[in-house]
């Protein structure tokens, strides 16, 4: 049994991994910090942990010793966090350490890095592409929801397709997190499709990062709660065709095995591509794709607050400790919903 910090705790992140955690067979949450609700109980904010937990809400001065932190702190507060921790395993679920290169972080967040040092320590949390060095890792930096699905999607093929990555993201209102301003109101929120990021997006330079490609990313904010979806379009290397079978074969042989990737490209039924409706709560990414002629199209879809966030989390901290990689994470999610 090993014990757990959460920081940010307070937050939709922060929820997760307590729900996460506190039903994982071998760690024990030993305290979960939040500076807006100290003093008070974990289930008046979080209500569905109603009778699953007793535990209140500590400041971050009281956080005790720990073997293993998880930070769902904001972007930009997390790097002036992590260099005062100094628990063996640090796992962040923030921006600040996903970028290697201190100017592209600088780019994207609008701010200089404060713990630049530390950057190169880090090992990205992507199971499914860096799961050999998150065995020995003590600094892991779980990767954004969008960007985690776009990585998923696009690496099996990267070397099949040339040109910029054109990546349109869908997602729901939790992924703005829980204190999110007067774009997230319900009367604002409900009916639309809100375009907040045409060009830009800071999830682009994490896929370029991890995939290799030059990734160009538009975000569009839909009316759901949980849930991202990608489509990325791309063209086939030598501007030949790239056929479905060829594709195929790419997902299967990179995810042969792999327990939280499943591919689905169905011709018929009414889920034949990835949809996130019905992987809520799961820790399952879906990739699919479609053919015709010189023009690909790859999709990919989950839980924004699981696979892109709290539930790989987890799956890194069980690689890392040695254990089975679906402990704690075999809900399969709900249908219908």
């Amino acid at each position: 049994m090993i014990r757990a910090g959460v920081l940010g705790a307070a937050g939709y992140l922060g929820g997760e991994l307590l729900r996460l955690l506190t039903g994982h067979p071998r760690v024990e949450v030993g305290y979960a910090v939040s500076t807006r609700f100290p003093g008070r109980r974990v289930d008046a904010i979080h209500p569905n942990l109603r009778g699953h937990t007793a535990m209140t809400f500590c400041g971050a001065d009281e956080l005790g010793e720990c073997d293993v932190v998880f930070c769902a702190t904001p972007h930009t507060a997390t790097m002036k966090l992590v260099p005062g921790l100094d628990a063996p395993l640090v796992i962040d679920l923030s921006g600040d350490f996903r970028l290697r290169d201190p100017a592209v972080y600088e780019r994207y967040y609008g701010t200089g890095h404060t713990a630049p040092e530390l950057l190169a320590g880090f090992t990205t949390g992507c199971p499914e592409l860096f799961r050999e060095r998150l065995r020995t890792a003590d600094r892991v930096s779980v990767p954004g929801c969008g960007a985690n699905a776009a990585i998923l999607a696009l690496a099996p093929v990267a070397g099949l397709v040339e040109g910029p990555a054109r990546i349109d993201v869908r997602t729901g209102s939790s992924g703005s997190g829980a204190s999110a301003g007067a774009a997230n109101l319900h009367a604002e929120r409900s009916g639309a499709m809100r375009v907040f990021a045409p060009v830009g997006h800071r999830h682009e330079a994490e896929v370029a990062q991890a995939t290799g490609l030059d990734a160009r990313m538009t975000a569009t904010g839909v009316e759901a709660v949980r849930g991202v979806q990608v489509l990325c379009h791309l063209t086939p290397r030598g501007g030949s065709g790239l056929d479905e079978k060829a594709i195929r074969r790419a997902y299967r042989t990179r995810y042969a095995g792999e327990p939280f990737v499943r591919i689905i490209a169905h011709r018929q039924g009414v889920h034949r591509l990835p949809d996130p409706k019905i992987l809520l709560g799961s820790n399952h990414c879906d990739v699919g794709f479609a053919a015709d002629g010189d023009r690909v199209t790859v999709v990919a879809a989950l839980d924004n607050l699981m696979k892109g966030g709290s539930g790989n989390a987890v799956q890194c901290l069980n690689i890392r400790m040695g254990w089975p990689e679906r402990l704690g994470l075999e809900f399969p999610g709900l249908h219908p919903i």
